[in-house]
Parts: C-alpha cells; sequence; structure tokens
C-alpha cells in the first residue's frame, strides 16, 4: 500500500505548480534581503511594520511597489510559505554576506625576535644601543608596512559593502507567510493569493517567458557591453537568451542536494557571463572579461 505524502508536501506541489514562474505586480517596496516581509495573515496585523521600515532602511529596496517580477519559488514549511519574487533576496544560497576582507599582517621576523632577546641580554650599553637601532628599525618598517595593510583592508572592505548593496538591489525579495501553528492542510492557491492580495497584485499572472518587457535585441549581434543589459536573479532563461543571445556552449546540468542547476555561458561584447538556472530561473551568475 502507497503511503500518503505529507499534507505540507502536497500544498507545496500544487503552489509550485500554480505560480512558479508566473509574474506578478508588487503594491509594497520590498527590501534587498532574504529576511523579506513577514506576514501573519491569521492576526489582526499582519505586518510589523516597524520591522519592515527597518529592513527597508538597512538594506535598501530591491523590488519597488508597482514593479512586476516573477515567482522564483514557493517553499512550504511547518508554519511558514516563503513566497520568493526575482530570487528570493540577497542572502539566499551562493551569496557572500560578509563585508570583511582578509589580509594577512607582517608578524614579526625572526631577526626582530632574536633582537629582542639579545636586547634583554645584552650587558654592553654601546651595543646595546645598537641593537635596539636596529630593532627599532625591523619594528618601524612592520608597523609601517602594517598601517599600509590596515588602509587597504578598509578600501576593500568599503568596495566589497558597495558591491553588496548593489546586488542587494538586484537579487529580490519574499513574502514570509506565517501561521500561528502550522500551514493549513488543503491550503489552495486561492487561499495564498487571499493572504497576499493586499500586497500583490495577481492579475497579469501569466508565465514570465512570454512578457517581454525590454526591447527587443538582435541574438545574433548582442549589444555592446556599454549598451549591455545586466543579468540579474530571477531572470528567466528566455529572458537571457533574449539579451543575451543564444549560449556559447551546451547547457551542463549538476544536481546539488534534489535541485537540479543548468549551467549556461553567454558572450556579450568583451565580457563572458557564466549563468545558474534552477528551473529556468536565474539565481547566480559571473561576468568574467573574454
Amino acid at each position: 500500500m502507497a503511503l500518503a505524502a505529507p499534507a505540507f508536501a502536497q500544498n507545496e506541489d500544487s503552489l509550485r505548480a500554480f505560480f512558479e514562474g508566473k509574474r506578478v505586480t508588487v503594491k509594497i517596496d520590498m527590501p534587498g534581503t532574504s529576511d523579506g516581509i513577514d506576514v501573519r495573515p491569521d492576526t489582526t496585523r499582519a505586518i510589523d511594520y516597524k520591522r519592515y521600515g527597518d529592513r527597508l532602511k538597512s538594506y535598501g529596496t530591491a523590488i519597488r511597489a508597482g514593479e512586476s517580477t516573477v515567482v522564483t519559488l514557493v517553499k512550504v514549511k511547518k508554519d511558514l510559505i516563503e513566497f520568493q519574487l526575482g530570487g528570493g533576496g540577497f542572502g539566499t544560497f551562493g551569496d557572500d554576506t560578509s563585508t570583511s576582507v582578509y589580509i594577512r599582517p607582517v608578524e614579526k621576523s625572526n631577526r626582530e625576535k632574536e633582537l629582542e632577546k639579545r636586547v634583554k641580554e645584552e650587558s654592553d650599553s654601546r651595543r646595546r644601543r645598537q641593537l635596539e637601532d636596529e630593532l627599532d628599525d625591523l619594528r618601524t618598517r612592520r608597523e609601517r608596512e602594517n598601517r599600509r595593510i590596515d588602509a587597504e583592508r578598509a578600501r576593500a572592505e568599503e568596495r566589497k559593502r558597495e558591491r553588496i548593496a548593489e546586488e542587494r538591489l538586484r537579487g529580490g525579495s519574499r513574502f514570509n507567510v506565517r501561521y500561528a501553528d502550522a500551514v493549513p492542510a488543503g491550503l489552495r492557491p486561492d487561499d495564498l493569493m487571499a493572504a497576499l492580495a493586499e500586497y500583490v497584485d495577481f492579475s497579469n499572472g501569466g508565465p514570465a517567458e512570454y512578457v517581454d518587457t525590454k526591447p527587443a535585441v538582435d541574438v545574433a549581434a548582442p549589444k555592446p557591453a556599454g549598451d549591455a543589459v545586466l543579468p540579474r536573479k530571477g531572470m528567466t532563461r528566455g529572458e537571457a537568451e533574449r539579451a543575451f543571445g543564444k549560449p556559447v556552449i551546451d547547457a551542463v546540468d549538476r544536481r546539488e542536494g534534489s535541485v537540479v542547476i543548468t549551467t549556461l555561458v553567454f558572450v556579450s561584447g568583451d565580457q563572458k557571463i557564466t549563468a545558474d538556472f534552477i528551473e529556468d530561473v536565474l539565481v547566480r551568475y559571473t561576468i568574467t572579461s573574454r
């Protein structure tokens, strides 16, 4: 006798089949973080607007009210439904969220350690002074180099903060629909749309592949780098091929856990774009010079 799948798994299958790949329009600014917006549909105050405002202030706005985006993932957990838009928000799998940069400092050389020991042991004042002068010179050089390293680290961390801030604005966002005890058994797409109706317009929810929001691009002659459309999380494979042309090598599939990731390589101007797709939705990419 076959065992029935758990109720939340059945819910997830039906919700994913209905929503994923469809385009919706948000009615509220979406923060640029995978923390997204928490919605509690079974309470009188569905959104904690103070927390919502704090996330907008901390992470910026990834999707503005009135903008359309693709539903890239619907994930059902015990008491939570993740409704991910345009990639789900910066901070998901593969995103480097750390702003720290490590540059190895210059440590004491063997000679400096030896001089420290000899200065303590030297009884002749003239010779001790010579050793101290050499020690001071080595110490000064090391400290000067470490100050240079500290300054370089600060510059590198500032550049990284700027890059992360920019990526946050391209990484999409999400709604976390939270329930007091558990996601209701048998929850249907209509129920989820009702829970999000105040914040999401589902009326243009056709498949994203057939909604072209960009000017037509000649796939045989990609735009030069100065005018090229930048890749973004949540972009569909169809949109990527319209923007950057056909992939220059055959698609490569690999499995990470239960997820199949398809890697495509595009050439746009003097840049090579390596893009990873999950179910034909872009989840991460790298850009290098040809």
